[in-house]
């Protein structure tokens, strides 16, 4: 071939110098940024946003909304009967329940009471939380379409069942950039719960087809929060500092060669990591915080990794400009013994999540932060397994569960939606995944059907051809 090329032209250099003068060109502007767009796309946001930034409290295993949001009194007398027929309608079976002959009743062993100007009732397994009463937006009327726990949260988290597409904190690190330069748009943190037996996996974080630059960051605990941020033994930051300045001049020359946006995320994520090699540290320092405000979010609130921890942690964050926070606290699966178990889900996390609206709230954060808290899906109102007061199970159930929201955007001492007697099925205001996830981006000032990316001849959005704004939810 042509001796003047720099290389052959194969097919694979072919599309990549195809994309050379953009990629170019974003190279340089990011660069002359130091090496991190703050920017998200332009003309975003769509309309002036009500929240600033999302802390989204995911409950990973499916809380049961029988024994925490959705009092059913009247299921005392049904106890031990086989769910009516009329009920079930034939639903859909999980292969932990689909070999039972029976579906008996099991009535929640604890007791509700109502709180508030608002009366919205709560579990006695809840009582931090029930005293927030009037600044969250109680969705009763939840449900979703699968009802296994790796594809219904890749559909709560991505908008699709199967793995491959942008998380919803990409999609807003997308849109909407970052607000700190020395900090990710996109953190998450994840606690165990005393039963942790579904796994999560990075993708529900990560970043789809969209650059990688956009996939969430996760924190660890123990000395190095991030991994390998921190430097090797015997490395300055002298030499750290001239090493990236010489790293970044070979990855400009492969720039000018292939154009590949890849190499923009690199020269951004190398950039990213030295600033945070100061500001991660710092954050993570809880030592200053008043012994009081440490006692407010309970007894683990001094245990790295707790989700007491990360509460704190999320709202330091917050204050820090990160755009997505995201906390995963695992254990919700209560397929047996499901009253000692959620009692201990619950002590875990009832007094950390309170603190924590108490605190972005007496700072003023909580009108610029929408926080969320639910899981991928419910639990039946039949047993699994065996049957007494102290001891019964739930299996997995789509057609119904409870959410909140509350701060940015949101209104606060409303309960929106009803379920039927037996907390089976909806009886009044459906509310769908891709509804919640598009009233979460209006909050946040983006028009859903707006925020898309052209990928392999289509453009894709976070609810796909689906979502309806939930107005009621709305302040």
């Amino acid at each position: 071939m042509n001796g003047s090329l720099p290389l052959a032209i194969s097919r694979r250099n072919f599309f990549k110098r195809s994309g050379i003068s953009l990629g170019t060109t974003a190279l340089a502007g990011l660069l002359a940024r130091d090496g991190f767009a703050a920017e998200g796309l332009p003309g975003l946001p769509h309309f002036a946003p009500k929240a600033k930034r999302v802390i989204y409290l995911f409950q990973s295993g499916g809380p049961s909304q029988l024994e925490l949001f959705d009092p059913k009194p009247a299921l005392e007398k049904f106890r031990g009967q086989d769910l009516p027929d009329s009920i079930r309608r034939g639903q859909r079976l999980t292969g932990m329940t689909a070999h039972q002959t029976r579906f008996p009743v099991a009535p929640s062993l604890y007791k509700f009471s109502r709180h508030g100007q608002s009366g919205a009732a709560f579990s006695e397994l809840l009582p931090h939380t029930a005293k927030m009463a009037d600044d969250l937006c109680l969705i009763k009327s939840m449900h979703t379409e699968q009802i296994n726990h790796d594809p219904a949260i890749t559909f709560a988290l991505t908008g699709f069942q199967l793995a491959g597409r942008p998380s919803l904190g990409s999609w807003v690190s997308y849109g909407l950039g970052s607000e700190n330069q020395d900090m990710p748009a996109f953190v998450v943190m994840i606690s165990l719960g005393a039963s942790s037996d579904q796994p999560l996996y990075d993708r529900l974080w990560g970043s789809g087809f969209l650059s990688s630059r956009y996939q969430g960051v996760k924190f660890h605990n123990g000395p190095d929060p991030v991994l390998y941020l921190s430097n090797p033994p015997g490395v300055a930051p002298e030499a750290r500092r001239r090493f990236l300045d010489d790293l970044a001049q070979l990855n400009r020359r492969n720039a000018d060669t292939f154009g590949d946006p890849e190499i923009e995320t690199r020269v951004s994520q190398y950039e990213m990591a030295y600033r945070m090699q100061s500001s991660v540290p710092e954050l993570t320092d809880l030592s200053k915080e008043p012994a009081a405000l440490l006692d407010r979010y309970g007894p683990d609130a001094r245990k790295p990794g707790s989700f007491a921890a990360n509460c704190i942690l999320a709202r330091r964050l917050a204050e820090r400009g990160v755009r997505f926070i995201q906390l995963f606290h695992r254990g919700w699966d209560q397929h047996s013994r499901c009253p000692k178990q959620i009692a201990g889900q619950c002590r875990d996390t009832d007094q950390p999540t309170a603190a924590l609206l108490t605190d972005l709230k007496e700072r003023g954060l909580l009108d610029e932060t929408l926080v969320i808290w639910g899981g991928e899906f419910g639990r039946t109102v039949y047993s699994q397994g065996r049957l007494t007061p102290e001891d019964y199970g739930r299996d997995h159930h789509p057609r119904c569960f409870s959410i909140w929201l509350a701060g940015g955007g949101v209104k606060g001492g409303i309960t929106i939606g009803e379920t039927d007697d037996f907390s089976y099925n909806i009886t009044q205001d459906p509310i769908s995944t891709h509804d919640i996830n598009a009233t979460l981006l209006h909050c946040l000032g983006v028009d859903h059907k707006r925020l898309t990316f052209k990928f392999q001849g289509r453009d894709f959005r976070l609810t796909d051809v689906h979502g309806n704004i939930v107005r009621q939810a709305l302040a």
